[in-house]
């Protein structure tokens, strides 16, 4: 199941939200749930993330990483692949980040199989739009 979220931000410092942006270690510091097992560069980690999917908590882990970066107009392209702790579960998503002015977007598609896709879509679009929100709200603060 793909489902898909839009969210516009605010920063007061944008050259510092990129470079939170263009990190993958601090970026995935923002994600509610999230942490970083095991850095492998600037671009690349492996990590975890827990969410509650309506009455599930759900601990999902795999490789993060930045796959496009443009310092000049600020946009990057994040991909991440993980399973579900307990195997029944798969996400994959891709987050497009753009940061400029006093602010940016996040453009963020996920693809859901197994358990979690189960809880419908109403209920996957949710968790994503407020895992979204929350980002935008720490990376603002970041």
């Amino acid at each position: 199941m793909a489902t898909q979220v839009q969210e516009k931000f605010s920063v007061s410092n944008p050259d510092h939200a990129w470079g939170v942006v263009s990190d993958v270690s601090k970026l995935v510091k923002c994600v509610p749930g999230a942490k970083v097992l095991e850095a492998e560069g600037p671009t690349k980690a492996k990590a975890e993330i827990k969410v509650d999917m309506g009455s599930m908590a759900m601990t999902f882990s795999g490789p993060v990483e930045i796959v496009e970066q443009d310092d000049g107009s600020k946009r990057a392209v994040i991909t991440a692949k993980a399973k579900e702790a307990g195997g029944q579960s798969n996400a994959d998503g891709t987050v497009t980040i753009t940061i400029g002015g006093d602010g940016g977007t996040v453009d963020a598609t996920a693809n859901v199989s197994g358990k979690a896709a189960s809880m419908g879509e109403g209920t996957v679009q949710a968790v994503l739009q407020q895992l979204v929100k929350q980002f935008t709200a720490n990376l603002a603060k970041a």
